[in-house]
């Protein structure tokens, strides 16, 4: 692709090194860096614990010009959380098996070396990124930021409870499998409210706020959301059978603009959602255990991205 940035670029590479790709990707790197004149990149490995927070601070403290992230949405999201607000911009290598936020921005998930290449010349792009503050189920709070979408519920009883081999062996598939393992669990009673207005109290299978609408298997849940615009997008579903399920599955899949009583999408600036009991939670697929809580912040175009020209601002 055309070199947009001729200036030598000190480069961090905050990578996961437990993927699969993750030696290629290694590899690419080193030898974008060197074709281009610059330094060899500086490699931060993520670890069980840390699945890139400090790496990312790391890398900021000691000048990097560009950090990537090589790894799945986990390693992304903490790399992105970390640059947040500043001016250094993030370079996405996709390795995992979500990819969400590479997704959104149209990445190449097949070819890690066109990603390298984007990471590293491409444009940039200022997104958004949404802080989310928790209340748990043994009274603590945490603070959190995500880039791609938080949710209570049957979302996050699947990322919680999806197979890793599963995953290695068949790919997002594998979220299917422990979807359907959690198809019929119980709704809980949540109430919600959009920019401090009225409260709204629902039977719910799932409450999401979301900063961009494209799921797996190019599924859209949110066809009007855009990374960019400064909106929270709020979608509460509420099926209990398996004809609701399967009505929304359609509406998803098929993206059809008919209203269905069992998902209901709203939009705002700020979202707050209080549950009845505690449930499980999660941000860009880590699942975070279970809270009572939460409430979610825009921060528009808070993170400058590395994109192709065709998605620059």
């Amino acid at each position: 692709m055309p070199q947009h940035t001729v200036e030598p670029q000190r480069v961090a590479v905050v990578i996961n090194p437990i993927k699969a790709q993750a030696d290629a990707a290694r590899d690419a790197v080193i030898i974008a860096c060197r074709k281009g004149g610059w330094a060899d990149p500086v490699f931060y490995e993520t670890e069980v614990d840390d699945p890139g927070f400090s790496m990312a601070r790391g890398a900021v403290e000691e000048g990097a010009d560009v950090v990537l992230a090589a790894g799945g949405d986990g390693t992304i999201r903490a790399v992105g959380e970390s640059l947040a607000g500043g001016d250094i911009p993030l370079g996405l290598v996709p390795l995992g098996t979500g990819n969400l936020l590479a997704r959104n921005l149209k990445a190449d998930l097949a070819d890690p070396h066109h990603s390298v290449d984007v990471a590293l010349f491409g444009s940039q792009k200022a997104i958004d990124t949404v802080a989310v503050h928790l209340e748990t189920d043994d009274d603590r709070t945490e603070d959190h930021r995500f880039l791609v979408m938080g949710g209570a519920g049957f979302d996050a009883q699947i990322m919680a409870d999806t197979k890793d081999d599963l995953k290695d062996l068949v790919g997002w598939a594998a979220y299917g499998e422990a979807g359907f393992r959690h198809l019929f669990n119980r709704p809980r009673w949540a109430r919600y409210s959009i920019d401090d207005g009225p409260w709204e109290s629902k039977l719910v299978r799932s409450v999401m706020v979301c900063n961009c609408g494209e799921l797996t298997a190019g599924l859209i849940l949110v066809p009007e959301a855009k990374i960019d615009d400064g909106v929270l997008d709020l979608v509460v579903m509420t099926p209990r059978s398996l004809v609701g399920w399967l009505g929304m599955v359609a509406k998803v899949a098929f993206r059809h603009r008919h209203e269905l009583p069992v998902i209901d999408y709203r939009s705002g600036k700020k979202v707050r959602v209080e549950f009845h009991e505690p449930i499980e939670y999660q941000v860009d697929g880590d699942p975070l255990g279970r809270i009572k809580a939460f409430e979610t912040t825009m921060h528009h175009k808070s993170l400058q991205v590395r994109v192709p020209p065709t998605q620059a601002d």
